[in-house]
């Protein structure tokens, strides 16, 4: 039994030296994460955080939860404008992985060309959050969850914004 003794304790304490692995524990890491691993895999650059971007974000995911809306933010006349990706689902259900998995999906639907029409369906919406994410010109983003009764919703903001009629994506 004592020869065991120290891998017990090692076991006992892994869950605080690793961390927790709970479905919103470093958030902003993972979901930065999950839009870096898809712009590597397409030999775009690294997004950075930005913290300006996310309280941006965060300020339009509540009044989301709040109104119970769901449509993206009016553009603000003057300012920077910023890309916005958004996404809603089952109050505490899914990770910040899937939830931008999502938008990487539509690449399924994405054809090479000039925005608007990169995708295989006709319509841009089946393809823009991928757009979005993948950006080329975009190199920061900030993201706030926002959790309502039954729903969380997601906002994601980036700059430079992207899916600019007339561009390449990537």
């Amino acid at each position: 039994m004592r020869r065991f003794a120290p891998l017990l304790m090692l076991c006992l304490a892994a869950p605080a030296l690793l961390g927790s692995v709970g479905l919103r524990t470093n958030f902003d890491q993972r979901v930065l994460a999950a839009h870096n691993r898809e712009r590597d895999s397409l030999g775009v650059p690294a997004l950075a955080w930005s913290d300006e971007l996310a309280a941006d974000a965060r300020a339009w995911a509540e009044e989301l939860r709040r109104s119970g809306r769901f449509e993206h933010s009016p553009d603000n006349p003057g300012a920077e404008p910023q890309g916005e990706n958004l996404w809603a689902g089952t109050r505490g259900y899914y990770p910040p992985e899937t939830m931008i998995g999502l938008w990487v999906a539509e690449k399924k639907d994405f054809r090479p060309g000039l925005f608007p029409h990169n995708s295989r369906t006709g319509r841009v919406q089946d393809v823009s959050h991928f757009t979005q994410v993948a950006w080329r010109n975009s190199d920061a983003v900030g993201c706030a969850l926002a959790s309502g009764g039954r729903e969380d919703v997601l906002v994601c903001r980036y700059s430079g914004a992207g899916n600019v009629i007339g561009e390449r994506p990537f």
